[in-house]
């Protein structure tokens, strides 16, 4: 079993930045591959960006390619998303998963979510 816990979300102006992080329990943490995905009002859940067991690989949604970064402490079973030149459009709730089978591609854990609003 996986629990995560999202934080780091609030108010932004556009053009500013915030850095989410999602805490996770599990003795193999390090095996999981990680993601995460928005959801806009009114809108489908979306993915944003994943991070591979080994931190090693990256993924990222066009979207926030070059202003978005998901990294990993192992050391802390942390994962963050950097989020840089904040734009309105990325209004959503933020969701943290994560696929214990390491492959990013079945988020079987999820966290309950943290408001991200970006002002214009």
């Amino acid at each position: 079993q996986v629990h995560l816990v999202e934080s780091g979300g609030g108010l932004v102006q556009a053009g500013g930045s915030l850095r989410l992080s999602c805490a996770a329990s599990g003795r193999t943490f390090s095996s999981y591959a990680m993601g995460w995905f928005r959801q806009a009002p009114g809108k489908q859940r979306v993915f944003v960006a994943a991070i591979s067991w080994s931190g090693g690989n990256t993924a990222y949604a066009d979207s926030v390619k070059g202003r978005f970064t998901i990294y990993r402490d192992e050391a802390k079973n942390m994962v963050y998303l950097q989020m840089n030149s904040l734009k309105p459009e990325d209004t959503a709730v933020y969701y943290c998963a994560a696929d214990p089978n390491g492959l990013a591609i079945m988020f079987d854990y999820w966290g309950q979510g943290t408001r991200v609003t970006v002002s214009s």
